[in-house]
């Protein structure tokens, strides 16, 4: 593989897809299941995986669900959601129809990057400023010359400023310059042209340039949604109540923000994700924006007629065009389910989803606990994984439920060996196999084992509380529901 023969992962990206499988299969002990896993058909093609990254074995697969309900701008919209969270796709969808008909408004600042060059060990700080100044048009000029194709749809270099920043390593000049990146994400864009107009920099202005790179705080490219949802739909006065007491601690607290302004997150990554974006740029600047201006994304206010209103401002710099789209067949269809045109349409879609994702949140977490709904979806995630078919699934999450609903009683039939005492937290059982594996498991609630000792279970490992569920009471659950075939 490599004449470095001492390291045997020299090379690798080089190497075929099959070769570096069978490698990695040496290397971490992998079986021939995991190389069928590694090798199993998905939307996203292996060969075309290998083009789209570095040293690529396989690919990962998320759900792809869709959030309807959604009204922006008076359009209706089916909103695509790649994520393994059930709560956040219901959350948002069930959150645009308390909207609903008005929905929510949206808008869009434009399509502006910025771009930074840094400039050190200037000689002459003062005369590097008055040619900054002077020569302006010139150097925005100068990098237009790299903008490439993007001047063709309208887009280029639009404008230039700089800063004097005193540093630990001292002075440097931050020359911005603002770029036009049109429907395209454009951070290769963006730095084409910093790349390119940095030697007519540092021959003007003398010094050294080190960094030239995009930022990903896009000021200049802000997205912000706006929605009403009437107090009666929603669960009174109180619930409007008690999400302006949630937001308002967020924009006091800065340890809630980061949670609140998480939540927030949670809709606006899954619809990136479904639509082929970088989810990790629009992270970065959504959560650099909150630490910049010291309040959280959204911002919550009761209406004189007393109903619930939701803002959200935050950077978006997403595309419609160029990166990984063209490979990417799932991103590509995503978007046209999606069916917006533009990086702004895009960008005012996923503004949306936030605001609604953050007012669900908020409104779970104030009137029942953000459990109640989760841990039920939640439920579904640990039946599947304790091996139920889709059609017994449902089945077993209904069993659960049951179990979490009806109070204790003795045990018959099959299980008149065993007694339910009244305490809520004691299973009495024979034989002592249960208690072991209790003491593994920790305490369970009394209702949810006294349903599994009438089903005929053997165990009931279940979480009570909150209707929390492990994988020993999913396991559990389908047994007891195989039992009554």
């Amino acid at each position: 593989m490599s004449a470095d023969s001492t390291n045997p992962w020299s090379g690798f990206y080089k190497l075929p897809i099959a070769q570096r499988q069978n490698l990695l299969a040496e290397a971490c002990h992998l079986t021939a299941e995991d190389l069928a896993l590694l090798n199993k058909a998905g939307p996203l093609p292996l060969s075309v995986a290998d083009t789209m990254s570095e040293s690529v074995v396989g690919t990962v697969g998320l759900p792809l669900s869709v959030a309807p309900n959604f009204v922006i701008n008076g359009r209706p919209y089916v909103v695509p959601m790649a994520i393994e969270e059930p709560s956040v796709v219901a959350a948002a969808s069930h959150a645009a129809k308390l909207a609903a008909p008005d929905g929510f408004t949206a808008e869009y600042s434009g399509s502006i990057m910025i771009g930074q060059i840094q400039l050190v060990r200037v000689p002459d700080l003062k005369k590097a400023v008055r040619t900054l100044k002077t020569q302006k048009e010139a150097l925005i000029t100068e990098a237009q010359k790299h903008a490439g194709h993007i001047t063709k749809y309208g887009g280029g270099v639009v404008d230039m400023d700089h800063r004097v920043l005193e540093t630990k390593r001292g002075p440097m000049i931050l020359i911005h310059f603002h770029v036009n990146v049109q429907d395209a994400m454009g951070a290769n864009i963006v730095n084409t042209i910093l790349e390119g107009v940095a030697p007519a920099l540092a021959e003007r202005l003398g010094g050294q340039v080190v960094l030239r790179i995009l930022s990903n705080l896009s000021t200049a490219r802000m997205a912000s949604a706006r929605a009403v949802w009437k107090a009666d739909k929603i669960g009174g006065p109180e619930a409007v109540e008690g999400i302006l007491d949630a937001w308002a601690l967020a924009a006091a607290d800065p340890y809630r923000r980061a949670t609140h302004d998480k939540g927030i997150m949670n809709g606006i990554d899954a619809v990136a994700l479904a639509c082929g974006q970088d989810w990790r740029a629009v992270e970065a600047g959504a959560h650099s924006y909150s630490a910049l201006t010291g309040a959280p994304l959204s911002e919550f206010s009761k209406t004189k007629s007393g109903d619930l209103e939701g803002k959200i401002s935050l950077p978006l710099a997403v595309g419609t065009l160029g990166g990984s789209l063209k490979a990417n067949s799932t991103a590509s269809l995503s978007l046209r389910i999606l069916n917006v045109k533009t990086s702004g349409e895009l960008a005012q879609v996923m503004a949306a989803v936030g605001l609604a994702q953050n007012f669900a949140a908020l409104r779970a977490l104030t009137l029942e606990g953000i459990q109640k709904g989760h841990m039920r979806l939640h439920a579904r995630h640990l039946a599947s994984a304790a091996g139920a078919a889709p059609d017994e699934a449902p089945k077993v999450v209904e069993l659960i439920d049951k179990s979490a609903e009806k109070p204790p009683a003795s045990a018959g039939g099959v299980n008149a060996g065993r007694r339910v005492e009244n305490s809520p937290n004691e299973l009495q059982t024979q034989p002592s196999r249960f208690a072991a594996k209790k003491a593994a498991n920790g305490q369970r609630g009394a209702n949810c084992r006294a349903t599994f000792v009438r089903a005929g279970c053997s165990s009931a490992n279940l979480m009570l509380e909150r209707k929390q569920v492990n994988e020993a009471g999913a396991a559990d659950a389908l047994k007891a529901l195989r039992s009554r075939k």
